[in-house]
């Protein structure tokens, strides 16, 4: 995994270019004073989004997003995160919001900017992507797939796991999960990714999956139960084991 330096040189770029975006660009002018018509093509605005779901497979429970198969060219054939085109009249996150439920039938409660991707050479014409990101509970996925028609050409994928996929995309799940690995460690982003109430055994398998590793049970009791965001209830889960006490999180304390 790359360090926050590494990611921060390869991605730093973004900000100035949507800076320059923001402000106009010039067309470069030739020796001649001609305009360079490959230079003036209009600069398209993409939104897709990385959404992340703990989901059961073959191999047991793993963090896991649902990307499109692409059904023209480029790439035709190839998987791709969901999304597609803002609209002259629309804003980034309403353009997030209805393409991501479009393609995957998904509407999750929360979603929150990720990037901006504009390498010159990561379409065959210029394209600028917003890319959004966000956690859902997997019972959420299965109420809303099941009170939805069937999203055509979607499929769950590993994100340890991913084919080859369309443009840059594999860059930009790479780097999304290189901050969803980073910020679960100060941040209770893990909440986006589980029931109301839960144990605390249920919360370490969580930070489990997304970090890629397994954790010291007693250690990551010890530095949970410090926690202001995490409330116990009085309720208890039964099984084979002794009850395990639920947790909550604040719902008064912000997520990020």
């Amino acid at each position: 995994m790359s360090s926050p330096r590494a990611y921060g040189t390869a991605f730093g770029g973004a900000h100035r270019a949507s800076g320059a975006l923001g402000a106009g660009i010039r067309a470069p002018v030739g020796r001649l004073g001609c305009v360079n018509s490959a230079e003036t093509e209009p600069i398209r605005v993409a939104v897709s989004t990385a959404i992340f779901s703990i989901r059961s497979g073959p191999g047991g429970d793993s963090l896991m997003l649902p990307l499109v198969r692409r059904t023209r060219e480029p790439f035709l054939d190839r998987w791709a995160l969901p999304g597609g085109w803002l609209g002259a009249a629309e804003g980034l996150d309403s353009a997030a919001s209805r393409t991501l439920e479009e393609t995957t039938a998904l509407t999750p409660s929360y979603l929150e900017q990720l990037y901006a991707f504009g390498d010159v050479d990561r379409s065959p014409t210029r394209v600028v992507s917003v890319v959004y990101w966000a956690m859902l509970r997997q019972d959420h996925v299965e109420e809303q797939r099941a009170a939805a028609a069937p999203a055509p050409n979607v499929e769950w994928f590993d994100v340890d796991g991913l084919p080859e996929l369309a443009f840059d995309h594999n860059r930009i799940v790479d780097y999304a999960v290189w901050r969803l690995r980073n910020k679960v460690g100060y941040s209770r982003i893990a909440a986006g990714l589980l029931p109301d109430r839960f144990t605390l055994t249920e919360l370490r398998e969580v930070y489990e999956l997304v970090l890629g590793r397994r954790l010291d049970p007693s250690n990551f009791r010890r530095l949970i139960e410090t926690s202001e965001d995490l409330i116990p209830t009085e309720e208890f889960r039964t099984g084979k084991h002794r009850p395990a006490r639920l947790y909550r999180y604040d719902a008064e304390l912000s997520a990020a």
